[in-house]
Formats: structure tokens, C-alpha cells, sequence
């Protein structure tokens, strides 16, 4: 289990006289090995020459003659000690310095300085002195005994917590930070004394705490344990670190950062929509002449019968014969105009920009109609097409028009490359694996084949190796996209001048795993 750094309290000197230079001598020692985590990084002064100047620069510390450097979130400054006893050097930093940065004057310090060389009888005399110190610091400092309770606050606590010393003292931890009468569970609430008691060590915790009115904080909380040297446990030092502004600006920044994710996702959205409905346009621009020679055809044979019609009429020819011959041309009308109809009924449906949901999707029907929509194209490229259809193929999950979509581009592209070497035959393929619960969908062409060079950008957006203005290199880029957005894969195979295999894996409930949509039935 990985071991959790304390938190490093970083100082930083403003003065570099005599009192800097003892300070910096006296406190020159391993920070880590002496497990103590405020270490002195920094040494301010205008005179690079005085003694802590000095000093500073032999011990490899910051020195610098402007304190406002030291506001520079890369020196990671977090406790300002003024040993300048001039007044105004105090006061401009107060008013000046960030406000992650503590400061403590010169006449707090010098207290603290003096007092520490005192005998422990005279310390407790200096009781005041030391409660100046601890009032100077910002951050909530309280001493809690084994016990826990609370047996010393400083001032900073005392106005965060809104009470006074007398709330405070002689109660429990636990009824002053949650205001229950019950120690904190472990299931509920880690406790940071138990968190010590069982490591041994510091610990340290983002906890939630409430005031005497009972608004929630979160606080920064570092236990420091005291040991006794039997290895008992003197007493716990807690210094707290109100983080609540801190962490409210973390979350509105989440927010605002899902926000832009959001209308980020939203806008490829809708730009893989256009791209789609693009392509789409392009293939259909495709189809336009090999669609209107295929209505053509029954149009030109449809005005022949009428003319023929009107003149066994206007002949007044009405023999029984004549009158079967008039009911076989009537057939071949009603034959032609069928097949009219389902060629624009194909075109209409493939270019509509209909809304993109989930339904049940019979794979086989979708390659047959988009077969029937370019069977013209196919027979002017001089393409075969040999089908080996899966029977009993189970229905998709997916959209019928996306689907199409893919098999008109595939469809396209063979043929464009089986029309270089004079046609070719197409064997489109379909299976469904039990076990896997997929569907596989292969076109294999005759066509020129792809270099090996170009498979890695074969689905790149606008990447083609065709003619100017033959493609624009869109349509297997836009396959790939519906493909994934129905969970599945598309993979190519080719050997220049012999063949390309396009092979399509779909999961049988597609779209539904991907996007979690009801499924509609088609209409």
C-alpha cells in the first residue's frame, strides 16, 4: 500500500541580517530524516552581502532581493516569516501577498525565537508568548489528548469554528467537528487519531466539518502525533486548512470543463451527421444517370404500348383476339410501371434525411434493395453479382438507412474498381455466428486491388485515390463512423490486380449496446 506524503510546509525569510543567519544555522539539518515538514527554502533581502544572504547561498537555498518574487506559484511559498523589524516591510506584504500565503511579523517571531532557548520552567511563565505565536498563524491549530478531547485552540480556530474557548475546551473531538456525541465510525467517517494510532505516523485527511451553526466546511486536516518515551501517545497537534473556496472553485471548473466536453461531443455530433448526409448526396449524384437509364428502359416501353393501345382503338379492332392482346399489353404496362416504382421508392428512401433510431433490421433485405438501386450501375461497369446470403439471418439492431449507407459506398467503390479491368464479379456474403451473436457481412471484388500502402489511411476523413472529382474521399471514413456507432468492426484485405475484401462485424443487438435507445419496430 502506497504511503501518503505529509504536507510540506514551505517558509520563506524576508531580512537577512544576524537573526536570519542563526535561524538558518540552527535549523540546517535532514528535513525528511528528522521527519519535520517546514523546511526553509527562501531568503530575502535588497543587500545580497548581509550574513543570511550569505548563508543562504552556501546552503544551496532561493535568495532573492524582491519579496514579491516569492508570490510565484513555482516557488510553492506557503509561510512568510518577516525578520526585518521594520513595520512598513510587515504591512506591504500583508497587503500585497497571495492569499495562500501566511505571514508572520517580525515582533511574533522574535517572541517565538527568544522563548525557545528558555528553560521549560520559564516556557510555561511565557504561556502568553506562546499563544501569541499560535494566534499569528492562520491556519486552526488545536491539542487534543489521548482521550480526545480538546485541551488547546488558537484564535484562528476559535473564529472559523464560531465559538468561544469555553465551548471548546474539555469536549470531545468528535461533538466540536460533527456535533455528535458518538465517535466517528469507521464506515462512515475514516478518524484521523485512529489513522495515526494504527501507522504511527502523520496522517493526513480532507474531512467535513461543521461550526456552532452548523454550516459545513471542508477542511485540510495534518495530525501530528506527540510520543511519549514509553511509546505511549502524549498528545495529538491538528493543524486545519479551510479548502472550502478551494474546492468549489475545483468543482465549478469541473463543471464548466463537462460543459465544454458536452457541447464539444455535441458539435462532432453534428458534424459526422453533415458528413453523413454529404456522402450520402454524392453517391446519390452517382446514381443519377444510371438511374435514369434504368427508368428510361420501362418508360420507353410504356409509350410504345400506349401508342400501340390507341391504335388497335382507333382500328376499332374487336375481336376476341385482339381484345387477349389488348389484356397482354395491359400486364406488361402494370410490370413496367411496378418496377418504376420500386426504383423511386428505393432512390426516395436512401436519400431522405430521416431521424437515426434503433429498429429491427433485416440485413439481407437492406443488400437486395441496395442491389435493385444500382443493379444499372452494376451492369454498365460490366460487375456480376453472386449472392450468398445467410438463411434464417436474425434481425439487427441499427438503423436500415446508416446500413444502406455502408453498402452503397462499398457497392460503389467495387464497381468503380472492377470497371478498370473491363467488370468483374462482386460475392456478397452473409452469416450469423451463435456464439459470438454477431453478423458478418463480406464483399469480395475482382477489382485492381489497394496498395498496402494506403490500408492504414483507407477510413481517414477526405483521404481518396481517385481522379479529381470522382470522390472526395469521404465514403469509407463515414462507413467506418456507423459502423462503430453499432459496436462493430470493419476490416479490409487486398492483393493489387487480384481482389478486396471488405468484411463487416456487427453485434446482433448493435446500436442498442452502444447507445442503450428503445428499439421501434419499422413501420
Amino acid at each position: 500500500m502506497q504511503t501518503e506524503k505529509p504536507s510540506i510546509i514551505n517558509i520563506a525569510l524576508v531580512g537577512g541580517g544576524d537573526l536570519s543567519k542563526e535561524l538558518l544555522d540552527k535549523t540546517t539539518f535532514d528535513y525528511q530524516a528528522e521527519n519535520v515538514h517546514a523546511p526553509i527554502l527562501a531568503v530575502v533581502d535588497p543587500d545580497p552581502e548581509t550574513p543570511g544572504m550569505v548563508a543562504a547561498r552556501e546552503l544551496g537555498l532561493l535568495s532573492f532581493s524582491d519579496y514579491r518574487k516569492l508570490y510565484e506559484r513555482r516557488y510553492n511559498i506557503h509561510l512568510i516569516i518577516v525578520l526585518n523589524p521594520a513595520p512598513h516591510i510587515f504591512e506591504e506584504i500583508l497587503k500585497t501577498r497571495p492569499f495562500r500565503i501566511r505571514v508572520l511579523s517580525y515582533p511574533v517571531f522574535k517572541v517565538f525565537w527568544d522563548t525557545i532557548g528558555i528553560q521549560e520552567r520559564k516556557l510555561r511563565e511565557r504561556t502568553k508568548e506562546m499563544e501569541t505565536i499560535l494566534n499569528g498563524i492562520q491556519d486552526l491549530i488545536s491539542v487534543i489528548t489521548p482521550e480526545m478531547e480538546i485541551a488547546e485552540v488558537n484564535e484562528a480556530f476559535l473564529a472559523q469554528m464560531r465559538c468561544s474557548r469555553a465551548d471548546v475546551l474539555g469536549r470531545k473531538c468528535h461533538q466540536v467537528f460533527q456535533a455528535s456525541d458518538t465517535r466517528c465510525r469507521v464506515d462512515e467517517l475514516v478518524c484521523p487519531l485512529d489513522e495515526v494510532l494504527r501507522n504511527k505516523r502523520h496522517t493526513r485527511q480532507v474531512m467535513t466539518r461543521k461550526d456552532s451553526q452548523g454550516n459545513c466546511f471542508y477542511f485540510e486536516v495534518n495530525i501530528y502525533p506527540i510520543w511519549e518515551k514509553d511509546g505511549k501517545i502524549s498528545k495529538f497537534i491538528e493543524i486545519s486548512r479551510d479548502i472550502t473556496t478551494h474546492l468549489k472553485e475545483e468543482e465549478e471548473i469541473t463543471r464548466r470543463l463537462e460543459q465544454m466536453v458536452e457541447e464539444r461531443s455535441r458539435q462532432l455530433e453534428e458534424t459526422h451527421a453533415k458528413l453523413i448526409h454529404k456522402d450520402k448526396m454524392a453517391s446519390l449524384g452517382k446514381l443519377s444517370a444510371s438511374v435514369v437509364h434504368e427508368i428510361n428502359n420501362p418508360i420507353a416501353g410504356l409509350l410504345n404500348l400506349t401508342m400501340l393501345m390507341k391504335r388497335i382503338i382507333a382500328e376499332e379492332v374487336k375481336d376476341a383476339i385482339d381484345i387477349e392482346q389488348f389484356s397482354r399489353y395491359l400486364d406488361l404496362m402494370e410490370t413496367e410501371t411496378r418496377r418504376i416504382s420500386r426504383i423511386v421508392s428505393h432512390l426516395l428512401a436512401f436519400s431522405r434525411q430521416s431521424k437515426i433510431e434503433a429498429k429491427r433490421v433485416n440485413v439481407n433485405q437492406v443488400i437486395e434493395q441496395t442491389l435493385v438501386l444500382n443493379s444499372n450501375l452494376l451492369k454498365i461497369k460490366g460487375v456480376r453479382v453472386k449472392r450468398i446470403l445467410g438463411a434464417k439471418l436474425p434481425d439487427l439492431i441499427g438503423s436500415h438507412d446508416q446500413l444502406q449507407q455502408v453498402f452503397m459506398n462499398i457497392l460503389s467503390n467495387a464497381a468503380e474498381a472492377m470497371e478498370a479491368t473491363g467488370g468483374g464479379s462482386l460475392t456478397i456474403a452473409t452469416r450469423y455466428f451463435k456464439k459470438k451473436d454477431k453478423l458478418f457481412i463480406r464483399f469480395t471484388d475482382t477489382g485492381v486491388g489497394i496498395p498496402k500502402e494506403n490500408h492504414a489511411r483507407l477510413f481517414e476523413p477526405f483521404f481518396t485515390t481517385k481522379k479529381k472529382g470522382k470522390g472526395v474521399g469521404l465514403g469509407l471514413s463515414v462507413a467506418y463512423g456507423i459502423i462503430r456507432e453499432h459496436g462493430g468492426t470493419i476490416h479490409v484485405e487486398s492483393i493489387p490486380g487480384k481482389r478486396t475484401i471488405f468484411e463487416i462485424e456487427l453485434p446482433r443487438e448493435g446500436m442498442l449496446q452502444v447507445s442503450q435507445q428503445p428499439i421501434t419496430d419499422p413501420a
